[in-house]
């Protein structure tokens, strides 16, 4: 018969396996924050397409990122990587917050892209939500200040990408929530992001054009 003692250690040992797997089922995710993070409402100026039912057309791949491989500003160039079209858009998310706030997403579309000398990663993501309430909520829950989560790196975008000194602008337009996120790669922790954000905020453009057509 086993001595009490090797009965003791076993079922001490029984205890530390299931206290380490009740550990990794409950430990709450975590993943990279912007250090900069702006965010904003949608407004009137999108009323045109504040619904999916008023804006019924998903938007395509090519839609959002165009034929150009490019897109530079004031002589930096970011080029585009690899892009994903996914209906599972928690995916493209981690933390419980944003994850719930993505209820009734139809899609997302995102593009990793990289600066010419690889100092400078980046990703623009497309979150076709129902309406401008929902759209906003999610804009709240990517905010580090409240929530507590945001996007996941894009496929493509290196593991070496700096969150630690990165920006993001996200921004509800109409049920649109788009995700602008910019970021030094490895040690280059002081690279201008200035002119790389601004580089992928022109693929913005495709709300603006839906809101004029939806005028016509």
């Amino acid at each position: 018969m086993p001595s009490r003692t090797l009965i003791a250690v076993a079922a001490a040992g029984v205890l530390a396996v299931a206290g380490a797997v009740l550990f990794v089922v409950t430990s709450p995710e975590t993943g990279p924050i912007p250090a900069r993070f702006r965010g904003e409402r949608t407004s009137a100026l999108y009323a045109p397409i504040a619904t999916r039912a008023r804006d019924p057309r998903t938007p395509s791949e090519q839609e959002v990122f165009g034929q150009a491989a490019g897109l530079t500003s004031s002589g930096v160039t970011m080029e585009r990587r690899q892009v994903t079209v996914s209906s599972d858009c928690a995916g493209a998310v981690w933390g419980s917050g944003p994850a719930a706030a993505l209820t009734g997403c139809a899609q997302v579309l995102r593009a990793s892209f990289a600066s010419a000398d690889g100092g400078v990663s980046g990703q623009y993501a497309v979150f076709d939500l129902a309406d401008g309430a929902s759209a906003d909520r999610l804009v709240a829950a990517l905010d580090p200040k409240d929530g507590d989560g945001f996007l996941r790196l894009a496929p493509g975008q290196p593991q070496s990408f700096d969150a630690g000194h990165s920006r993001a602008e996200v921004r509800a337009l109409g049920h649109f929530v788009v995700v602008n996120w910019v970021g030094p790669v490895g040690d280059e922790g002081r690279a201008d992001l200035t002119y790389p954000q601004l580089a992928l905020e022109t693929l913005g453009g495709f709300v603006q054009r839906r809101v004029l057509d939806a005028g016509d």
